[in-house]
């Protein structure tokens, strides 16, 4: 569990900002359609900063009830407060979610030591899986591959999505940490290189947009196919750095709102749309692609 192609869900909403509940049905069928391994809900993609723990909890419970048992659900978990992440987890133990994705407290950086005690908390109180989120570029703070091997031995704590976008760190991490031990890439641009060189997989901004791709790179580097896996990455890496010409949730809200997948673009503040030069651009990759008519 938790290898392949985990898609980082956008959260839609209509134009007053309350979420689109039809919408996020249409996603998840689609990604089940579409052959997306798994699904993280309300992660950092989906806006989980700007979501209350109410909404938050009842879009996960939501996700996992669209989903009926048929591709797993990872819920976001994340907080800069030990006590406010287990709280979080603990809301949302019951849901028939197949574990937690949890990341690296952000704004208060703290020490490596800092990070054992947290991680270590959280899954003491839960008997569900604990997926590390190593994501320097928004939490300041760098979890250090000693510091995931010492937490790797948790028996709760499965895996690690790191978004370094480093490829000699896989390295560093695979050569301090058990082989069943999960190592997905958090980085769609560098994503390709992670899993030629023994990644497990991907939780991906891109598999919002074409989640069938990102499924079968996976499922060719999971196979031994690196030809076939750096082949099918060729035809959407233009979506890896579209994508983020902006900071994201925006452009993968703007391109399935494109797309017709989600009625609106919606982002809550301080969110805001993407400027109209970076509409353009992306428009013109998605019409190259085929995703939508020029």
């Amino acid at each position: 569990m938790f290898k392949g192609s985990y898609v980082a869900l956008i959260t839609p909403m209509h134009d007053n900002g309350e979420i689109d509940y039809p919408a996020l049905e249409r996603l998840v069928q689609f990604h089940i359609e579409q052959g997306t391994h798994g699904i993280i809900a309300v992660g950092t993609t989906g806006e989980s900063a700007t979501l209350p723990f109410d909404e938050h909890v009842e879009v996960v419970r939501q996700i996992v009830k669209m989903a009926a048992g048929k591709i797993p659900v990872l819920a976001g978990a994340g907080a800069n407060s030990t006590a406010e992440a287990i709280f979080l987890s603990e809301q949302m133990a019951s849901l028939g979610v197949d574990g937690f994705l949890s990341v690296v407290p952000y704004y208060n950086k703290p020490q490596q030591a800092g990070m054992v005690a947290h991680f270590t908390a959280i899954a003491d109180a839960s008997e569900l899986p604990v997926m590390l989120y190593n994501v320097p570029g928004r939490t300041v703070v760098d979890m250090l591959p000693e510091t995931a091997a010492t937490l790797s031995q948790h028996p709760n704590i499965v895996g690690l999505k790191d978004a370094t976008g480093d490829i000699s760190r896989l390295k560093d991490l695979q050569a301090l940490v058990d082989d069943d031990f999960i190592l997905l890439s958090g980085d769609d641009a560098t994503s390709k290189e992670f899993l030629c060189e023994g990644g497990h997989g991907v939780i991906s901004v891109t598999a919002n947009v074409v989640p069938k791709a990102m499924a079968q790179m996976c499922e060719a580097a999971l196979a031994g196919d690196y030809a076939r896996c750096r082949d099918i990455d060729a035809g959407i890496e233009q979506l890896h750095t579209g994508l983020f010409i902006e900071p994201n949730p925006v452009m993968p809200k703007w391109a399935l709102h494109k797309m017709g997948l989600i009625n609106s673009a919606f982002l809550r503040l301080p969110m805001v749309p993407p400027e109209l030069a970076s509409q353009k651009h992306i428009e013109t990759i998605l019409q190259q692609y085929g995703l939508i008519k020029g």
